[in-house]
This record gives structure tokens, sequence and C-alpha cells, in this order.
């Protein structure tokens, strides 16, 4: 692994063919996830009160095999879920739906997403329900002492981190770990309440006690391994030590 190079708001390391750009001020910021604390949601009028989060549209897999794969992990681990702790437990082991090709936890008949259910992510356990409100799989992974990156689809776990691939060449590509903007929700950015990583919506989720880089290390850890995290976050401390927070 080569030493990682500033570029204005990007911070690089090079290792195994891929050139890893974080973005500087986002990792060093206290954004912090609002969730039931006064997110507003993603709809288009805001909506503390339904606790929703990001998941009213429901969770979309990757292309191609990754997400086929994904879409059956998530789907396994979904079995696993009782009733006690997954609200639409009834409607994921129901009957499909004729007319949209909804089955079990999918939106679809290609598993291309989850299925949305009385206007959220059929996961998301609604506000007083016994078992916990939030996403269900998150509820049992962390039940289970285990990661929920390991469990939620990664679009979820992932949030709001970004990652976009760029092949550079033929053994080389390049991998942008940025904050989620209001562009990149597509059609949906123009009807969108509020964007929680936009300062210029507010700036309401920039509150927590740690920076990013420190908040998020179990997801930077699953985006680009140990050794790349490690390296990114010795650069990002002033006392220019690079531990993972908890194993010091």
């Amino acid at each position: 692994m080569t030493a990682p190079v500033a570029t204005g708001e990007f911070v690089e390391i090079t290792t195994d063919g891929t050139v890893w750009r974080f973005e500087r001020e986002f990792l060093e910021s206290n954004w912090t996830c609002r969730f039931g604390a006064g997110c507003k949601g993603i709809l288009e009028h805001p909506a503390e009160e339904l606790n929703q989060g990001c998941c009213s549209l429901g969770a979309h897999f990757g292309d191609g095999p990754a997400g086929e794969a994904e879409a059956m992990t998530v789907d396994a681990y979904a079995a696993m879920l009782s009733p006690e702790h997954f609200q639409y437990h009834g409607v994921a082991h129901g009957a499909a739906d004729p007319e949209t090709g909804a089955n079990g936890i999918f939106g679809d008949a290609e598993r291309s997403h989850t299925r949305v259910v009385d206007g959220a992510c059929i996961f998301l356990n609604r506000p007083g329900f016994p078992g916990g409100e939030g996403c269900a799989l998150h509820i049992a992974a962390i039940e289970s002492d285990e990661s929920p990156t390991e469990w939620k689809p990664s679009v979820c776990w992932q949030l709001p981190l970004r990652i976009d691939w760029q092949e550079i060449d033929a053994d080389t590509e390049s991998a942008t770990v940025r904050r989620w903007t209001r562009a990149d929700w597509g059609d949906h950015a123009d009807t969108m309440a509020w964007c929680c990583t936009e300062r210029a919506d507010g700036g309401e989720a920039y509150c927590g006690d740690d920076r990013v880089v420190d908040s998020m290390a179990d997801e930077l850890v699953a985006l680009a391994g140990n050794e790349v995290y490690v390296e990114l976050r010795r650069r990002l401390c002033p006392d220019g030590r690079g531990e993972v927070p908890g194993t010091s």
C-alpha cells in the first residue's frame, strides 16, 4: 500500500489496484444520523412524526450478479426474523401480489428492491411497535451482536456514504467515497423536503459528538477494508494515530 496523497477535498490511498478517494470535509465533519431524533425524512414535506428516515422508498439492490447475491443474503437474514421483531412478518410470508409482482420481502418479480408496505420499506417497524421501531434487520443484527453491515442492504448501511467506481485502466480502478447529495436521489431529488447531508437544507444533522471517520468506522471498514481505513484515519487524526475506535 502506498502512502495516501491529499488532493484538495479528497484523501487518496492506493492499494491492490484500487485508488480510494475519500471526501475529507465530510469525514472530518460531525454529521450524525437523526433517525428518531428529528429526522424530517425524504418525503415531499417534513414528516418527523412518521419516523421513516430514508426508508420511505424501500432499498434497491445492486445490478448484476452482485445485486442478486445481495438480495439473497438479505432474504436469508429476513427469514431469521420473528414476528416479535418484524412488524410486517405476516406480509413477508404471505401471498404474492399478482399485479405488482411483489413477493416476500421483494417489491418486484426481479427482486431488484425491497417491498414498500404502508408507505415505507417492509423492514421498517413503525412507531409504537412493541418489538422496537426502526429497521428490523438492524435491530436483529445488534441483538445478535453482529454488525448491521452484514444484515442490511448495502445502500442502507452505507448511507449517507456513497461510493462511485470508475475504471482508470485495465489494471486500476478508482473508488470515490463521498457523502450523498440531493442530486444523487435522481428524480426524487426535486421533491424531497430535506436532504440531511446538505448544509443548504439547514444543516441540522451536523450536530454529532464525533467525526464521521470515527462514528462510521464499521461502515468504512466494510467498504474499503481495515488496512485502508487505518491509514485513512491516521491521515485524518491530529495525533497521527490510526487505531480503529474502541480497539486501543
